[in-house]
């Protein structure tokens, strides 16, 4: 496949992942609404799931092609792109990012664990074997009692609890069978999306000689965020800042125990045959923005993302984006 074509691929396929995953989001929540679960839930599990359905999709057909590098690229990029670019165009552009909720600060504790799971399994054994995979989908279905409990313990008039509230209130109210069906046709055009996007990924790293690893961590990764973004920015501009951070909590967490379980229990995840940049470099990166973020969110002082801060956030992946380039060139 020549480059115009596996770039045609990758169009059609990011083209597809979008346009579904906005129609499959608002189908989710209003099943959840539909049988009544708590707002904190549907917001940070449901809506977070079904924003990281393209990275979880991708991640799949990577796993069926074999593509071990993409797959985890794909998860690990994702995290990076939603602290960096998500909240940093938000913050910067939009307007800056100002947390009420103080239920937040428990979730994103939870978030930051959960990053530790994989990361120690990987150490653990040579591969995220099917195992592992069973391991990090139980470890996301204890991550939900435990946001259950977190949910159960905060005020109705939480800022968090009444802004998810309020955006479930705001979704059309349709009936549980037409938003199934919703769900159901939005689904199938995931696995068709995430099925262009890979074949021409692929191509695109054969043609170039670049590293699986680096496609995921650039062109899908960024690709498969673009629902977060959407989702961040509507939810700024309705003045309800903890939902956007609530969407990058969501879909950080899914990206680390879903995104990388799912695709493991496919297919062994062979890690010692990985790029040792992924250690070296690409988990440094995340987990240095992940503790910056907090540093940001929860000091001493107010809490909020400036524009400033958000300024840092995106030259900070800017440049994590540009060295992965003189890497390539060099």
């Amino acid at each position: 496949m020549d480059i115009i074509s596996a770039s045609t691929y990758i169009l059609i396929g990011l083209f597809l992942l979008i346009v579904s995953a906005n129609f499959f989001i608002d189908a989710t929540a209003n099943i959840a609404l539909q049988f009544r679960i708590p707002p904190l839930i549907t917001g940070l599990v449901i809506v977070g799931f079904a924003t990281s359905a393209p990275e979880i999709i991708v991640g799949i057909e990577a796993a069926w092609q074999n593509k071990i590098d993409l797959a985890i690229g794909n998860a690990i990029g994702s995290n990076i792109a939603n602290i960096g670019l998500i909240l940093g165009i938000t913050a910067l552009f939009l307007s800056p990012i100002i947390i009420k909720s103080m239920a937040i600060k428990k979730i994103y504790m939870l978030m930051f664990l959960t990053m530790f799971i994989p990361l120690a399994l990987m150490k653990h054994e040579s591969n995220l074997s099917h195992y592992d995979g069973f391991i990090l989908l139980l470890c996301l279905v204890i991550s939900f009692f435990i946001l259950k409990k977190i949910a159960a313990t905060i005020d109705s008039n939480d800022p968090v609890n009444s802004q998810f509230s309020e955006e479930l209130l705001e979704a059309d109210n349709k009936n549980k069978m037409k938003a199934f069906t919703i769900l159901i046709i939005n689904l199938v055009l995931l696995l068709v999306g995430a099925h262009f996007l890979v074949l021409g990924a692929v191509a695109i790293a054969e043609r170039l000689e670049i590293s699986d690893l680096i496609i995921g961590l650039t062109i899908v990764a960024v690709g498969t965020s673009l629902p977060e973004i959407a989702a961040s920015a509507a939810s700024i501009m309705k003045n309800k800042a903890d939902i956007a951070i609530g969407n990058v909590i969501g879909s950080n967490m899914f990206n680390m125990l879903a995104v990388l379980g799912i695709p493991a229990i496919i297919q062994d995840l062979p890690v010692s045959k990985l790029n040792p940049d992924l250690f070296i470099r690409d988990i440094a990166v995340m987990f240095f923005l992940t503790v910056m973020l907090a540093i940001m969110l929860f000091g001493p002082k107010r809490v909020k993302l400036t524009k400033t801060k958000g300024a840092f956030l995106l030259a900070f992946f800017a440049g994590y984006q540009y060295f992965i380039y003189l890497n390539i060139t060099g």
